[in-house]
């Protein structure tokens, strides 16, 4: 069989993503969470410097790809002004967001940021984690996932067509990068500076499912727990 890249964080709905237009009522089968989330268009992420409120910001917007962290290093290089990161993103490419994140720890002091409305879902989660400082204004939903390991549904039925064979090469290879993604993020968290029980508590706890009707596997930090959990580092009084 070919190889298959298969470290994907769930890109749910993304076909509809574009249609989304804000945060809105809250969903009735998961009141954690908006029922539409604004986690921006279903395109490759793009990076837009800004200026907003006298800063100059960075609009990280759309689907993680693995061309990300090359991009944003580039990016934030370009312009030395850039002080702060805004994301909204549903997803994508567990590797890159990981990456991505590294990519922002390099430069310190860099802020990112999840603003009113917006929603930072699944491998998002990991470049917002990478900065030295960050923060969720009121309003903004940083939304997590259990991780999952996505196949295209033909990849999926031609190693069935071809065999017992095929079929648990391919099982073994997703067991493999299951194990290997838990590691990494593992790693990832300790090196940012944020709890590991928000995977044994939340991330690792949400059953992840195939299918577009998933909200119910979705899980919206509080303000409340994206302190506990060190996602936003409590600023402590001078002196």
């Amino acid at each position: 069989m070919r190889p298959h890249r298969l470290l994907f964080r769930p890109l749910a709905a993304i076909a509809a993503a574009a249609m989304l237009v804000g945060a809105g009522e809250m969903d009735p089968d998961n009141p954690t969470c908006p029922a539409k989330p604004d986690w921006g268009p279903a395109e490759r992420m793009t990076l837009t410097p800004a200026d907003r409120d006298g800063k100059r910001v960075l609009l990280a917007e759309g689907v993680i790809d693995f061309t990300l962290p090359r991009r944003l290093r580039q990016a934030i290089e370009a312009d030395e002004r850039i002080s702060e990161i805004w994301l909204r993103s549903p997803g994508g490419d567990a590797v890159a967001g990981n990456d991505a994140g590294k990519v922002i720890r390099s430069f310190p002091g860099m802020l990112t940021r999840i603003p009113a409305g917006w929603t930072c879902f699944s491998a998002c989660n990991f470049i917002f984690m990478g900065g030295d400082r960050r923060h969720i204004d009121e309003g903004g939903i940083f939304m997590v996932h259990m991780f999952t390991h996505t196949q295209d549904r033909f990849t999926i039925k031609e190693a069935v067509r071809e065999g017992e064979g095929a079929t648990a090469e391919l099982i073994a290879e997703i067991e493999q990068s299951s194990a290997l993604l838990a590691s990494q993020d593992n790693d990832f968290l300790i090196r940012m500076g944020v709890s590991r029980k928000l995977l044994t508590d939340i991330m690792y706890r949400v059953q992840a499912v195939e299918s577009e009707r998933d909200s119910q596997t979705r899980y919206c930090l509080s303000q409340a727990e994206a302190r506990e959990y060190n996602v936003v580092p409590v600023e402590r009084p001078a002196g």
